[in-house]
């Protein structure tokens, strides 16, 4: 009796054991399938979560991206660590982020760019379109600047010596379909002229040439120009946004310069691999809208020249929306310029 109680309590055991384990591999497979249960959800999350910027170090995606780090990680309760991964105007990071498991624990920060890659890269492994939203964050204005000792002080002076005869301005940019070469697009479009593009494999590269004056411009959002405009490092020939900022009241809008209509904006939002459950999702849209809140960060967007979005913009339904409607703006601006 006592041999067969032993007996029963073994295999007791070793089914509980089987079974424990049973579940510890399907609550990794599920995860891997993006099916967590709510009770998992509401657990998430467990360990650190890896925020990707498809740019380089310092530049302004990265600044936005570790403002957003900072404020959510007390919010979430779990450090968010970030990782800076260049390269093919964003697109190579931001398919890391598309192919990595929906768990939660992979994450994108980036901006209008994204929605730049369909039309610019029609054999990526992945599809844009197909990341899962959780909100926009911030929308960042723009900054035409040029290297300190440039001949034209003035945008109708700058437009004029790119027009000269045997020209051969330079302009930095983060690479085909970045914000900034959108921009450089833009203005070309708008003036006629013609500008040398120099492509690196972020904003932050870009700008310390251009401080270097080892390129002639750079059209880039204001959290990576302010403070070289107000120390004197560069100089300002116009903001991208309808109205002047109150970062940079002396510098005048490009539709003052003469570039009626001239506007663009860099939004930046948080992304998802597809498949992430929606409760996860839902979670990390709610910890955004505290974060935003956070007064540090508004007053260091302010300092940058730009402000957190609204509640009912740091949402999945929000990004969606706004994502869709660049990428039909953005199509035909880009037909023709697609890398080889």
């Amino acid at each position: 009796m006592i041999k067969e109680s032993v007996s029963a309590g073994r295999r007791v055991r070793a089914a509980g054991l089987g079974a424990a384990r049973f579940g510890l591999a399907g609550a990794v497979l599920a995860a891997g399938l993006g099916l967590l249960s709510p009770a998992q959800a509401q657990t998430y999350p467990t360990r650190p979560v890896t925020l990707v910027v498809p740019a380089a170090a310092g530049g302004p995606s990265d600044t936005v991206a570790r403002l957003v780090a900072q404020a959510m990680t007390p919010v979430l309760g779990q450090q968010m660590v970030i990782e800076n991964k260049g390269g093919a105007g964003g697109s190579l990071g931001t398919g890391d982020v598309a192919k990595a498991a929906p768990d939660g624990y992979t994450l994108l920060l980036y901006h209008i760019g994204v929605a730049t890659f369909a039309p610019l890269y029609p054999r990526l492994p992945y599809k844009p379109a197909e990341l899962t939203s959780v909100g926009l964050v911030t929308e960042v204005p723009m900054v035409l600047v040029g290297r300190s000792d440039l001949k034209a002080n003035t945008l109708p002076e700058l437009i004029a010596l790119a027009k000269e005869k045997g020209s051969s301005l330079t302009i930095g940019t983060a690479g085909v379909g970045a914000v900034s070469h959108l921009c450089a697009l833009l203005l070309e479009n708008a003036t006629g002229a013609k500008f040398v593009d120099v492509p690196y494999k972020g904003a932050g590269p870009a700008m310390l040439d251009l401080v270097g004056k080892r390129i002639d411009l750079m059209c880039d959002q204001t959290t990576s120009t302010t403070n070289q405009i107000k120390s004197g490092d560069i100089k300002a020939f116009g903001v991208t946004s309808r109205e002047r900022i109150a970062v940079l009241p002396n510098v005048p809008t490009l539709a003052e310069g003469g570039l009626k209509g001239f506007e663009i904006t860099a939004w930046h939002a948080l992304w998802a691999p597809k498949g992430t459950p929606e409760a996860i999702r839902q979670k990390l849209s709610e910890a955004l809208k505290v974060a935003l809140k956070d007064p540090a960060v508004v007053s260091r967007m302010a300092a940058l020249g730009t402000t957190p979005v609204s509640d009912d913009l740091a949402t999945p339904a929000a990004l969606d929306k706004q994502f869709q409607s660049e990428i039909q703006r953005l199509g035909k601006l880009l037909e023709g310029v697609a890398p080889n």
